[in-house]
């Protein structure tokens, strides 16, 4: 066990524990770490940054209204080739979008993890019966005609756990 702020976490699980979790039940279903969300005040100045320091390229850019952000997929220039993970900026359209609302309580950061999986209806509804708060009750359109979702930072050990189907193109 590990103690964190007065709380205690074991990190490990038995043989049991582990084809009990939640997360057993999709591990068939888990495809890759497709991207890391990272919260920006300016967008255009973090993809320079990724860019001038990291030599990444500039992927894809959308605007995604539902979401209130404007957001670029940053990486390797051949990840999308080789189904590399990528960092996603996240920009706020305005004030009241959750991205904003996020700078403004954490400043900069690191704001979720992002997990490729093959059909997320399938996956909601294996995670919602062992329990898992989602965000919304149906996937939501993200980045490049994704589907998405999200499970509850409370029940992902801290962190937001973003629910990725690609898009067949």
């Amino acid at each position: 066990m590990v103690a964190v702020s007065g709380q205690r976490y074991r990190w490990v699980m038995t043989a049991s524990e582990r084809a009990d979790s939640a997360t057993a039940q999709i591990s068939d279903l888990v495809i890759a770490v497709d991207h890391v969300g990272i919260a920006v005040p300016d967008l255009a100045a973090a993809i320079g940054w990724y860019a001038e320091h990291l030599g990444f390229a500039c992927l894809h850019q959308e605007v995604n209204e539902a979401q209130g952000v404007v957001e670029a997929m940053v990486g390797p220039a051949d990840a999308p080739a080789t189904g590399g993970t990528l960092i996603q900026l996240l920009a706020p359209l305005d004030e009241s979008s959750t991205i904003a609302k996020f700078l403004d309580r954490n400043g900069p950061g690191l704001q979720q993890l992002a997990v490729r999986v093959r059909d997320i209806d399938e996956v909601m509804t294996r995670l919602s019966g062992a329990g898992l708060r989602l965000l919304y009750d149906a996937p939501r359109r993200g980045t490049a005609d994704s589907r998405i979702n999200f499970v509850h930072p409370k029940d992902a050990g801290g962190v937001l756990l973003e629910l990725v189907e690609l898009a067949e193109h």
